[in-house]
């Protein structure tokens, strides 16, 4: 008996110890590497259940057709970025097309992972991109890149303004940044050509 009991509360002792230790390590953890305070759950509901996936907020109309259409502006900006690094003539529009080729690669990048987590697809066909005449390339490609950026800029604010979704709003938000600076340079780049 005297046994049985010593093997008992040893067990205890030792299970005591285990629950010790893991609460040990998971404030420790905590401490190192603390939640981030980004305001996204402070109206999160319950976890699902084991098993269940949670289902990604709804997107709405609007935003459904502006992520459609940043896409596939996005993907136009880099087929004509592709093609003034082919046929510029100047060296600045040859840079421009470059630029725009890496950024809007980025920014598409980023936006089909958005529509990913909210199980949304968009579209992904190769874009058919508007011909330049071949002598007066620079010219037509540059304003183009000054008109639809100025476009853009407008559709990228309202939607960093007035969307529905968290998530998509933040995206326009940043890429609106890289937009102002695309349509600066694609300014300055068009004044040298006069």
């Amino acid at each position: 008996m005297k046994n049985k009991f010593r093997i008992l509360s040893q067990f205890g002792i030792v299970l005591l110890g285990l629950g010790s230790l893991c609460f040990a390590t998971t404030a420790s953890a905590v401490q190192q590497y603390p939640p981030l305070r980004t305001g996204a759950n402070t109206n999160a509901s319950p976890a699902p259940a084991k098993g269940a996936k949670a289902a990604p907020a709804a997107l709405s109309d609007k935003d459904k057709t502006f992520m459609k259409n940043a896409a596939k502006g996005g993907m136009e900006e880099v087929e004509m970025g592709k093609m003034a690094e082919q046929q510029g003539q100047s060296t600045d529009v040859k840079n421009f097309g470059k630029r725009m080729v890496t950024e809007h690669t980025i920014a598409n990048n980023e936006l089909m992972q958005l529509a990913a987590g909210k199980k949304f697809a968009l579209p992904k066909e190769k874009m058919n991109v508007e011909k330049f005449n071949a002598a007066g390339f620079d010219k037509e490609y540059m304003a183009d890149m000054v008109k639809d950026h100025q476009k853009d800029l407008a559709e990228f604010q309202n939607e960093a303004k007035t969307g529905s979704d968290p998530d998509l709003k933040a995206w326009a938000a940043k890429t609106t940044e890289m937009i102002k600076k695309h349509l600066a340079l694609a300014k300055q780049t068009q004044s040298k050509l006069k």
